[in-house]
């Protein structure tokens, strides 16, 4: 499989290049792409990101910096998917129009999401794995499900991790502190 006329930053690493079928599009620096992954022309790919394998993001999808994109992600570009025009003739590129689909920076789409065209995805939004994103998605919303609706805030998801974090090291160290102790009375004697 190819890559052809492809815009790669500095530093871009495609991990299989003989598995992959990448043309037409861009890839920022820094930017990571997994074996049986397939980039369509006019399509673009931000720095700092990734993407992992069996994921297929077509024509009309840009993808700002830091997005990590899971394995197996489907985007679509046509709303009203046809093989033949009303006159039963076999349809062209000029028969159809894209939807374009935009992922903010430092969003991430989980696993075996179908992201459905003409939608944003906001910043720092996250996309549960199987999820089918038929709307747009709030910055820093957790959306999942079939349709995807939102389930929470990424910030409030964050500041909770980061206090359950903070308790954990200080519950190690307490741990860790009594054990030292313990272990140097053992030994004194």
């Amino acid at each position: 499989m190819p890559i052809t006329n492809v815009h790669l930053g500095k530093g871009v690493v495609v991990t299989h290049p003989r598995l992959v079928n990448i043309y037409g599009c861009s890839i920022g620096a820094d930017t990571k792409i997994g074996p049986f992954v397939e980039i369509q022309k006019n399509s673009s790919i931000g720095k700092r990101c990734k993407v992992s394998s069996h994921s297929f993001i077509c024509e009309g999808v840009t993808i700002e910096d830091e997005v990590f994109v899971g394995h197996g992600v489907m985007f679509t570009n046509d709303i009203m998917p046809r093989a033949a025009t009303s006159d039963g003739e076999l349809k062209t590129e000029d028969d159809w129009t894209i939807a374009p689909t935009l992922v903010r920076r430092g969003a991430s789409i989980g696993s075996n999401a179908t992201i459905m065209g003409g939608i944003v995805i906001g910043h720092g939004a996250m996309i549960g794995a199987g999820a089918v994103v038929t709307k747009n998605v709030p910055d820093h919303a957790i959306v999942v499900g079939v349709p995807a609706r939102v389930i929470g805030d990424c910030r409030e998801r964050s500041e909770t991790d980061r206090r359950a974090r903070a308790n954990t090291s200080t519950v190690a160290a307490r741990r860790n502190r009594d054990f030292t102790e313990s272990n140097t009375r053992l030994n004194a004697r």
